[in-house]
C-alpha cells in the first residue's frame, strides 16, 4: 500500500485545491475539488474530497482487510478519492504525523495509505481529523499544467476546514466562494482572455 514519492520537487500546485470547471467533461472529475497532495517533475497525485462511495462504509473496508474494528469505525464515509489505484485506501488527515509512510502536503495535513494508519482507524486511534478514500487522481509529466491552461481547473491554496468541517455536497461550492468566485457565474464554455 505504499506510495513512492520520487523526484519530489517542490511546486507551487502541491497543496492546493483543485476545482473542476462546469466544462470538464470527464464524469471522474465533474464538479469536484481535488486536494493536490504532490506535484514534481512526475506529474501529480491528489484526493477528490468532494465524493462519497454510498454502497461502502468503514466495516466493509476493515471486513475487507480482516481488520476488527469500533462500532464507530464502521460508519466512516468511504470516500471516492479518484479514478487510480481504486483498490487501495488514502488517507488525508490532519496530525498526528507520525505514520510509516505520511506525505505531508502542508504543515497541517498529510496523506498517508500504510497499514498502521488504517489499523488505528479501525480502532477509534487514529487522527481527529481525516478522511478515508478508495483510490486516487492522477497525472502524468505536464499533464496537469496543460489541463490548467485549457481552462478545466481553478486553483486555490487547500482549505482544512473545508475538507474536514463541510458537508461533502458543499465543498466544491465552498471553495469557490473561498476563492471569491461565484459558482452561479462560471461558465461550462472554456476560453482564454
Amino acid at each position: 500500500m505504499k506510495i513512492d514519492m520520487e523526484d519530489n520537487q517542490p511546486s507551487n500546485l502541491k497543496g492546493q485545491f483543485l476545482m473542476a470547471m462546469p466544462g470538464l467533461a470527464d464524469p471522474n472529475f465533474a464538479k469536484t475539488v481535488t486536494c493536490i497532495c504532490e506535484h514534481n517533475r512526475g506529474g501529480a497525485v491528489g484526493i477528490i474530497i468532494n465524493r462519497l462511495h454510498y454502497s461502502l462504509s468503514g466495516k466493509d473496508v476493515f471486513d475487507e482487510l480482516k481488520t476488527d474494528c469500533s462500532m464507530d469505525a464502521e460508519s466512516i464515509p468511504i470516500h471516492l478519492g479518484g479514478p487510480v489505484h481504486i483498490g487501495e485506501i488514502f488517507v488525508l488527515h490532519g496530525p498526528p504525523f507520525d505514520w510509516e509512510s505520511c506525505f505531508m502536503v502542508t504543515s497541517s495535513l498529510a496523506m498517508s495509505n500504510t497499514k498502521d494508519i488504517v489499523e488505528s482507524l479501525a480502532c477509534g486511534r487514529g487522527p481527529e481529523s481525516f478522511i478515508m478514500a478508495l483510490g486516487c487522481a492522477g497525472w502524468g509529466p505536464d499533464q496537469l499544467e496543460s489541463e490548467i491552461r485549457q481552462n478545466a481547473w481553478l486553483t486555490f491554496p487547500v482549505s482544512n476546514e473545508i475538507i474536514f468541517n463541510f458537508p461533502v455536497e458543499a465543498r466544491w461550492e465552498a471553495a469557490l466562494k473561498r476563492m471569491g468566485v461565484d459558482p452561479n457565474l462560471l461558465s461550462d464554455k472554456a476560453g482564454h482572455a
